[in-house]
C-alpha cells in the first residue's frame, strides 16, 4: 500500500520589488521588464503554497506536522519577505533579480534544510492571480 500524500500550507505576504539587471542600460531594462523596472519599485501581494510529500508515519498518522510546517513558514519566510522591498531588505536578492521564479528558488533554498530528508518539497508561488511558478519542476 502506497502512503504517499501531499501536504500543502497556502500563506501570503505582501512585498516591493523592482525587476533589473544594472549590467544594462536603463533603455534595455525598459525593454525588457517594462513596469516591472519602476525605479520606485511596485509591489504584489504573493500567495505561497508550500508542499510537503511523503510518506504517512504510522505512529502519528502525519506526512510532517502542519503546525510545525506552518511556524517554520512563518519564521523562515513569512517574518523575512512580508512588508519587505525585496531588492532592498532581503540579503537573497542584494545581487539576484527578485523575479518570481527567482523568489521561489529561494524560498525552497531556506526550506529545505528544516524538511526532513526523505521528504519532497515543492514551493509554489504566485505572483498574481494568473501568474504563478512551481519549484521544483
Amino acid at each position: 500500500m502506497n502512503n504517499k500524500v501531499a501536504i500543502c500550507r497556502k500563506e501570503h505576504f505582501n512585498a516591493a520589488h523592482r525587476l533589473h539587471n544594472p549590467l544594462w542600460s536603463d533603455e534595455k531594462n525598459k525593454v525588457v521588464f517594462g513596469l516591472c523596472n519602476n525605479k520606485n519599485y511596485h509591489g504584489h501581494n504573493y500567495e505561497l503554497i508550500v508542499k510537503v510529500i511523503g510518506c504517512i508515519e504510522p505512529e502519528t498518522g502525519f506526512v510532517i506536522d502542519i503546525k510545525t510546517m506552518s511556524d517554520l513558514i512563518k519564521e523562515k519566510v513569512l517574518d523575512r519577505f512580508d512588508h519587505k522591498n525585496l531588492n532592498l531588505d532581503v540579503a537573497e536578492f542584494e545581487h539576484l533579480n527578485p523575479t518570481a521564479e527567482n523568489i521561489a528558488v529561494v524560498i525552497y533554498n531556506i526550506l529545505r534544510p528544516f524538511i526532513q530528508e526523505g521528504l519532497e518539497l515543492k514551493v509554489t508561488l504566485y505572483e498574481t492571480e494568473r501568474n504563478f511558478v512551481e519549484y521544483p519542476y
